[in-house]
């Protein structure tokens, strides 16, 4: 397998050039991390994934995880990688501090994960999920769920799932059986029923795992109204400090296409009537609270789609830089003309050359989005709002679009390897396979298409998509002052102007005829992606434009390897600006176009 590679380069520009986070800094809580601070940690991060996490990925993939009599154990190669991860302090990275967190902003955040994901998408799942729950805890959880728990998650001693899944119930989440029994004269329920597809649910790495379990309370109300979250410990801890049983049992665990070092387990609670669970916020408000693990996990598997991609990328040019086969087209007649690397072949560069574009815009992004989520949380007033309404509606596009495209990105390179792709050997199929279950976890990406069409775009009398169309006009007005850029800026101002009178038809028929919003969500998702890659390959266009000037304004020379790294960011534009863009239009007018065989055939 070929060796995974960091894009270290490119991570630095998004932070530093493109999203600017140090600018975070005027916020007191974030007002401690600088560049230098920031810089250091890829370069630790880059180190442990390049050293261990990416090897780890290959092994993982091959080596079966093992299930016995309720137990899962993983490979030990599994295991002293997370040894490392904890001693690193990576698990809790954005977690507060006085938990024994590290504080981080979510942009670093988002890129730090990217990282991690790509060098192992398996392994990396247990830290995701851990650090959900235990952000869930620390907001709605009492003071002694607090003290109990949260130091042990966040170093890694723990770990922590989410429990919403039911054999019966896979996407309606509504349809939930487990129960929440009260037990008279004590702070806790016991807890019946069964869990499926739970990632991590079961595992040798941790000493305890904590479930973040969504069940009905007694005379509760029926659909998603009537669900409590519970906290529900695989073993729970007595008055003396020791653990024991709490009737929490894996019954299984999937065979899955991809992602096989990570277990898939079905969970069962309360098979003897003795699963302990202690309620995390108020009765009834499950899915709410749950709600909010839910968006920094959809956010995740954006984040999985965009890693999985960028390092397909990587390992498609490393091969295609090196694969001597065939000759110059210019000189194909020629028998004994030199043999050249596959990079040569208009072909193979097209490819290429969608892959970068592609990867590099979702990786930009994504860290856009979680710069909205800082903001979001760090500003006041109109700022914090603006930036809340912004990471709602880019929240289910970065889930769908980016997990989309990053299997499109992943399937290309497949193609550029050829014969080998399609083998173990280099290990793109490998991310092929893991990136597929990115569009269906976590809400299918059908279900994202539902949530922007009939949740986002329509809240607040349309004040937060439009907050966002407000956000790309600011970067259209700067760059079409500039005039290498105002070609691209004008392109981008039409694909949104018909994204957005898409947006109006939609509300205009959709009372009418509710339908047409539905069938169409998917496609008009879609289309919403095309543009907001557009929006951040612009963007880039402009920044890597201040960076030739300011290498000019110092004196470097033709060599300065900036230059060529610049000049890469502009032919990104120029292909999505002319091989992507034009497409807004015709899909467009397919959504207008109230084409309903699908709901009219027969099957």
């Amino acid at each position: 397998m070929s060796d995974y590679k960091v894009d270290l380069r490119d991570i630095q520009f998004v932070l530093h050039e493109q999203v600017k986070i140090t600018e975070l800094a005027r916020f007191p809580r974030l007002a401690e991390f600088d560049r230098e601070t920031y810089d250091i940690m890829l370069n630790e991060a880059a180190k442990l994934c390049t050293g261990v996490l990416g090897p780890l990925n290959g092994i993982i993939d091959k080596t079966h995880i093992k299930w016995e009599q309720g137990a899962v154990t993983v490979p030990p190669e599994h295991e002293q990688a997370w040894a490392k991860f904890k001693e690193g302090g990576w698990v809790g990275t954005t977690m507060p501090p006085e938990w024994g967190g590290l504080g981080l902003p979510y942009t670093f955040d988002s890129l730090l994960n990217e990282i991690f994901s790509g060098a192992s998408c398996a392994f990396s799942m247990t830290p995701g999920l851990t650090r959900g729950a235990a952000a869930l805890i620390a907001f709605f959880g009492s003071e002694p769920l607090k003290q109990t728990y949260l130091e042990k998650m966040v170093s890694g001693e723990w770990t922590g799932t989410m429990c919403l899944t039911e054999p019966q119930a896979g996407s309606a989440v509504g349809d939930t059986k487990s129960t929440a029994e009260p037990v008279a004269d004590t702070d806790h329920f016991l807890i019946r029923g069964t869990k499926s597809f739970i990632s991590a649910g079961e595992h040798n790495l941790a000493e305890n795992i904590i479930h973040m379990v969504l069940a009905r309370l007694p005379e509760a109300p029926a659909g998603v109204k009537g669900l409590s979250l519970f906290l529900v410990p695989k073993l729970r801890l007595q008055a003396d400090g020791t653990l024991v049983p709490n009737d929490v049992f894996c019954s299984g665990v999937e065979e899955k296409m991809g992602i096989h070092g990570s277990p898939t387990c079905t969970i069962n609670f309360g098979d003897n009537d003795d699963c302990q669970g202690w309620l995390v916020g108020e009765p009834h408000q499950g899915i709410q609270i749950m709600f909010h693990m839910m968006n920094e996990a959809r956010l995740g598997v954006g984040i999985q789609g965009t890693s999985l991609a960028n390092a397909s990328l990587q390992a498609s040019l490393t091969y295609a830089q090196e694969r001597i086969q065939g000759v110059d087209l210019r000189e194909m007649r020629d028998v004994n003309a030199k043999r050249v690397p596959i990079i040569e072949h208009p072909d193979i560069r097209l490819h290429l050359l969608h892959m970068r574009a592609m990867s590099e815009g979702m990786r930009a992004l994504v860290a856009k989005t979680a710069m909205y989520a800082d903001v979001a949380e760090q500003a006041e007033g109109k700022e914090k709002d603006n930036a809340h309404y912004c990471l709602e509606v880019l929240t289910p596009i970065v889930k769908a679009y980016c997990t989309d495209q990053g299997f499109r990105v992943t399937e290309r390179a497949v193609q550029v390897l050829g014969g080998y792709g399609y083998c173990r050997e280099y290990g793109v199929e490998q991310y092929l396979r893991d990136a597929k279950i990115g569009s269906i976890y976590e809400g299918t990406n059908g279900i994202q298409a539902l949530d922007l069409v009939g949740r986002k775009i329509g809240r607040k009398g349309g004040a937060m998509f439009m907050t966002l169309l407000l956000e790309m006009n600011r970067s259209i007005m700067k760059f079409k002052k500039i005039e290498m850029l105002a070609g691209f800026a004008a392109a981008l101002d039409k694909a949104k102007n018909t994204l957005a009178g898409v947006t109006l038809d939609f509300g205009k028929k959709g009372p009418s005829d509710m339908f047409y919003p539905v069938l169409n969500a998917t496609s008009y998702l879609e289309l919403f992606g095309h543009v907001v890659i557009a929006w951040m390959l612009l963007e880039q266009a402009g920044a890597a434009l201040e960076g030739i000037a300011a290498l000019d304004a110092q004196g470097a020379g033709p060599e300065h390897l900036d230059r060529p790294f610049y000049a890469r960011k502009l032919d990104n534009a120029r292909y999505f600006f002319g091989r992507v863009v034009p497409f807004v239009e015709p899909m467009a007018a397919v959504i207008r176009s109230g084409e309903k065989t699908a709901l009219e055939t027969t099957f």
